[in-house]
């Protein structure tokens, strides 16, 4: 039985989502807590691999049960409504387990649809990135999700751009290397606006983003709003596929993955299969 997770978190205090030795880390959290309900050794597969101190508020996971784990989920004495939805109670018993001001939590559990691969299967991921600047001002409610800059930012330029990135290209100007790894995506969406309370908000979609992409991307953005860098620049730097010194990597806390699309479940397994071959760019 393979279960879908839909799940939030602050990730302030989170060494990013990959369980390492010895750090607290959103998958180590989850899993642990999983192991409790349900035994055994349970292994999360995520949609998005979140760095250090990035938030989620749309995260998408999924965990494949053995026999006694699927047992221990059935047999839960059911009550009301809940009795034929043993996977969906499942989400409920987690956040018992967390804790109810816990900084993760799980909104949803269901059994995945034939195909479905949290990671693979999805087709789009959604971010969204906070900015406050000297025209914004300082909100200390807001301060760990938002990333502020000692500038007047320009949003107009910062805007257009934005969404002249956009479309598939090699992003390797704006990522972090790792071996083997394709730096090939496709930018979907990339625009900025001005918030009711003046926060600048970004919003990033892509199939796929590799390593510190979307605060690359944010960061010559700020470059063009604070005048360092013209409008034309982001493209051509993108284009020289190598990073330079003028595209700053801005703070973590200012990023939120806030949403994972998936194509209908007749398609779940193409997709992933499709996912899993190496981009180019013909």
């Amino acid at each position: 039985m393979r279960i879908r997770l839909d799940l939030a978190y602050d990730g302030t205090n989170f060494r990013g989502w990959a369980r390492q030795p010895g750090l607290r880390s959103v998958q180590g959290t989850l899993e642990d807590a999983l192991a409790r309900v349900l035994g055994g050794h349970p292994r999360l597969v995520v949609a998005g691999r979140t760095d250090a101190g990035v938030h989620a508020s749309g995260q998408v996971a999924h965990v494949d049960l053995d026999t006694a784990q699927e047992e221990r989920l059935t047999a839960r004495p059911p009550r009301g409504d809940a009795a034929s939805d043993p996977a969906g109670r499942l989400a409920p018993r987690l956040r018992g387990v967390l804790g109810a001001y816990a900084d993760v939590t799980v909104h949803r559990t269901a059994i995945a649809p034939d195909g479905f691969d949290a990671r693979f299967s999805a087709v789009w991921r959604r971010y969204e990135y906070r900015i406050a600047d000297r025209i914004a001002g300082y909100d200390p409610l807001e301060r760990l999700r938002t990333t502020t800059v000692r500038a007047d930012l320009d949003v107009q330029e910062m805007d257009a751009a934005a969404r002249s990135l956009t479309g598939l290209h090699d992003f390797a100007a704006y990522c972090k290397p790792r071996e083997e790894a394709t730096t090939i995506r496709t930018l979907l969406e990339f625009d900025w606006r001005r918030a009711e309370d003046g926060v600048l908000v970004a919003n990033v979609k892509a199939d796929a983003f590799c390593h510190s992409m979307v605060r690359a991307l944010v960061g010559a953005c700020v470059a063009v709003g604070e005048g360092r860098l013209d409008v034309d620049d982001v493209a051509a730097i993108r284009d020289g596929r190598e990073r330079v010194p003028e595209v700053k990597v801005l703070a973590a806390r200012g990023l939120t993955l806030t949403a994972v699309g998936y194509p209908d479940d007749e398609l779940l397994a193409a997709r992933a299969e499709q996912t899993r071959a190496r981009r180019d760019l013909e």
